[in-house]
């Protein structure tokens, strides 16, 4: 039993609720969020347009541009090929601040990723950034 069935358990009826809410993980428990539509869409004409980031030409080929706001990274590994990615570490839930020399680089700690995959090049970070959706349409880098 976790921890958090054991809190609900022993904090009785009254106070069950509030427990239950705060008691979500990666196994989609109460606090996942819930996915839109658009959310699930897979990206072909009759998608729901996404958020702008950027154009294509503002992101380097071989390299790539971090949105903070966002919290994405988006790299085009060789010409007309996007990808994206969390630009948050996995090592300690940094924010990545550049790419450069194919790398995306974490400030906190020296972690290093692949622009490619999001693989690790360098730690301490063990685990590859998640990707995110996006789609381009035209010029413009969408995020889906």
């Amino acid at each position: 039993m976790d921890t958090c069935r054991r809190s609900v358990l022993a904090a009785g009826a009254a106070g069950a609720v509030g427990l239950v809410t705060g008691c979500g993980g990666d196994d989609g428990g109460p606090s996942a969020p819930a996915a839109s539509d658009g959310a699930s869409a897979s990206g072909g004409a009759s998608s729901p347009a996404g958020e702008e980031l950027t154009g294509t030409a503002d992101v380097p080929v071989g390299g790539g541009t971090v949105f903070k706001e966002q919290k994405v990274v988006v790299t085009q590994p060789e010409a007309g090929r996007f990808k994206a990615f969390s630009a948050i570490c996995t090592h300690q839930q940094c924010l990545v601040t550049e790419v450069a020399d194919g790398l995306i680089v974490c400030p906190c700690h020296g972690s290093r990723f692949r622009v490619t995959d999001g693989s690790v090049e360098r730690g301490p970070a063990t685990r590859p950034l998640p990707p995110e959706q996006i789609t381009v349409s035209g010029d413009a880098v969408l995020l889906t």
